[in-house]
């Protein structure tokens, strides 16, 4: 397997070649990677992806990763929550913006990520300007969605979509963790986007709690952990996302007139 970076899952990435089982604990004296395995028999098929978390001589070679984005090693060993740990490399002024997966199994590897990938494809649909992708995963955890928030509002994302977490269960707590990091909030958004499921059928709309917040000029809107709700969510309050990150002083976004309408007004 061979290592590199996915801008996409916002991850270190091992990419099978063919054959790959789980190391044998004497292969451990020369890796360079440790692979986050799923959890199956028999063998990876080639070009599988798997996570991957560096170890040994690699750490020597990062640049030869060719990321656009600089993160700790291991990525999840962020224990500072003011510290910043994304820095974009180069001269590259696109617009960065942020998905947090909040979700205990898929940060497990025990399902597949779907909503996250799902809210990039969407937001590539709807904006005109071309962005950088910063994807996390973290468990339903106060402290690790917190850390993630931060690091991205101190990476200068425009804007921070997260999915999961806002329901009325004892460990949905995103909106919690995001009141450690913003300083203002934006009711009309869970309005709307609670309206819109409540249209499309969905009654169990009202047990949501997600709404919308700003740090900074970072503004940050928490989806539903459901894949059928994102698109329907993010339909109902987008129109109003630019211009609002535009009061807030971030980064200019347009957007793609085929796809979404946008409100700014005359002159802006």
């Amino acid at each position: 397997a061979y290592l590199c970076w996915d801008d996409g899952l916002g991850a270190l990435v091992a990419k099978s070649t063919g054959g790959q089982r789980s190391s044998r604990l004497l292969s451990m004296r020369s890796a360079d990677a440790l692979l986050q395995l799923p959890q199956a028999s028999g063998c990876l098929p080639t070009g599988s992806l798997v996570t991957a978390l560096l170890i040994g001589h690699s750490l020597s070679i990062t640049s030869a990763l060719q990321s656009s984005v600089a993160i700790p090693f291991p990525p999840g060993c962020v224990t500072s929550t003011s510290e910043a740990t994304f820095k974009l490399a180069g001269n590259d002024n696109k617009p960065i913006v942020g998905v947090l997966t909040v979700s205990d199994r898929a940060s497990r590897g025990l399902y597949e990520d779907i909503s996250g990938p799902l809210i990039v494809e969407v937001l590539k649909e709807y904006l005109a300007t071309e962005c950088h992708y910063m994807c996390r995963m973290v468990p339903d955890e106060v402290p690790f969605i917190e850390a993630a928030l931060r690091q991205m509002v101190a990476a200068g994302c425009a804007l921070v979509c997260t999915t999961g977490g806002t329901g009325p269960a004892e460990r949905d707590v995103t909106p919690e963790a995001m009141a450690l990091v913003c300083s203002k909030r934006y009711d009309g958004f869970g309005e709307a986007m609670r309206r819109a499921s409540l249209d499309a059928g969905v009654p169990t709309a009202i047990l949501s709690r997600q709404c919308a917040a700003s740090a900074g000029k970072t503004l940050i809107i928490n989806l539903p952990g459901k894949p059928n709700a994102i698109r329907t969510c993010l339909d109902a309050v987008f129109p109003a996302v630019p211009y609002c990150i535009d009061l807030l002083g971030g980064a200019y976004l347009q957007g793609n007139p085929d796809k979404v309408k946008v409100f700014r007004p005359p002159g802006k």
